[in-house]
């Protein structure tokens, strides 16, 4: 065999072996330092090194180098000219001045080795990637002490093709990488404004009703915590949020002397109550929610799984998840807040009213979980407290816990249901 045959065979040998460890590595500096190791073997150098080129700065950084030790800085500013070159691509007026192809890489390579040539340099290869640079290789000198042949020149550029291509590849990937993370900074902050938006737009409801001010505030609250507390999504429990937010959206169209009413309201002031999740379901339905079950909650929050509920009647599974969550979180914060009418319940009545109306007024499992995360706020398990927060420091006596705990293991045993046969309708 003849030494060019060698040569050719050894070449592709090279670039083989050049192209897997690009193509299978992850780690980017690891990629460089093995493509190092491979083009410093093949050829029978003893030190070399890799810079990748920032073009929005005109600055070589070194990401791999092998037997320099010291004697090389940790990036280099190319020249105007070099960042330019001869065909004049700058803008002209000062702008953006590395922000173009580079064309006379001539000038690169002259600048890279007579910068490092004390160092031992004898070899700098430009890696261009469709007509722009990537970085440079420097080669220092054979091992052999043999001088470079033009064969030798042409591999090195070969192999620099490879390793260009890698550069080019963990560029492209950076820039994905960065306009993902813009586009989802872009993103929290529009979904941040539709939140203040949708509180800002709570609290403008309940304005309305002087005697509940911060009720859609809470029952948003509590909302989020039996849907996390179901094992729900981050998105869901997201959405849910939002739903309770704006379950009573529709008594923007009822009469303010009907909502602030200081007794209870007659069969025909009702009726006109009653049509507040009709008309929120038609005032939030041509809106474009992130989430689009939004309409649905606010529609049938006051549903029922007896089917006694309004507006539609709906019996247990026609009910959507997201308003059981929201009807009962509604009916708890309407249980533990003063009323024009009545002092809030004590919490023994509370657990008995959950009792009493799971299976009837409310889901079971929505009740089991919005109970477990009370207990577990109760008994100091979970951080923050946001329930106890909103519900005060002593509304849940210690001595109440059992009785919690008893209705939680009722409700998923099923035997509330012997006892709710037993009390009759409620």
């Amino acid at each position: 065999m003849s030494d060019s045959t060698r040569m050719v065979l050894h070449a592709f040998a090279a670039l083989a072996d050049l192209g897997e460890e690009i193509a299978e590595t992850s780690d980017f500096e690891e990629m460089v330092r093995s493509a190092l190791h491979v083009v410093l073997g093949t050829m029978g150098i003893r030190r070399g090194a890799v810079a990748e080129f920032d073009r929005g700065t005109g600055v070589l950084r070194f990401v791999a180098s092998r037997g320099f030790g010291d004697t090389h800085p940790a990036e280099v500013n190319l020249p105007r000219k070099s960042r330019e070159g001869a065909n004049g691509n700058g803008n002209g007026d000062g702008s953006a001045p590395y922000a173009h192809a580079l064309q006379d890489y001539a000038l690169v390579e002259h600048e890279i080795h007579e910068r490092f040539h004390e160092a031992g340099v004898e070899v700098v290869t430009p890696l261009v990637v469709r007509g722009e640079l990537v970085g440079v290789i420097l080669l220092g000198g054979k091992a052999s002490g043999v001088a470079f042949t033009q064969e030798d020149r042409e591999l090195a550029r070969a192999l620099g093709r490879h390793v260009g291509v890698g550069l080019h590849n963990h560029r492209l990937l950076r820039e994905v990488e960065r306009r993902a993370e813009e586009n989802q900074k872009l993103y929290e902050t529009m979904k941040g404004s539709y939140k203040d938006t949708v509180r800002a737009f709570a609290a403008a409801i309940d304005c309305k009703d002087k005697y509940t001010q911060g009720h859609s505030e809470r029952v948003g609250k509590y909302s989020e915590i039996i849907a996390r507390e179901m094992g729900w999504g981050d998105e869901e429990v997201e959405a849910i949020a939002i739903g309770g937010y704006l379950h009573d959206v529709g008594k923007l169209v009822v009469d303010r002397d009907i909502i602030n009413a200081p007794y209870r309201i007659d069969a025909k002031q009702s009726s006109e109550l009653n049509r507040h999740p009709a008309a929120g379901y038609e005032i939030l339905r041509p809106i474009q929610h992130p989430f689009a079950d939004i309409p649905l909650m606010a529609r049938y929050h006051h549903e029922r799984p007896d089917g006694r509920g309004y507006p539609e009647g709906l019996k247990d599974e026609e009910i959507p998840p997201g308003a059981k969550i929201v009807s009962l979180a509604d009916s708890f914060d309407a249980m533990t807040t003063d009323r024009p009418y009545r002092r809030r319940r004590t919490f023994d009545e509370v657990v008995a009213d959950f009792r009493r109306n799971s299976g009837k007024q409310f889901s079971p499992q929505v009740v089991v979980a919005l109970c477990r995360a009370l207990l577990k706020e109760a008994r100091g398990e979970t951080r923050p407290r946001q329930m106890m927060r909103l519900l005060g420091r002593d509304y849940v006596p210690e001595h109440t816990l059992p009785a919690l705990e008893q209705l939680i293991a009722d409700l998923e045993s099923g035997a509330h249901l012997t006892t709710a046969q037993a009390s009759g309708p409620a």
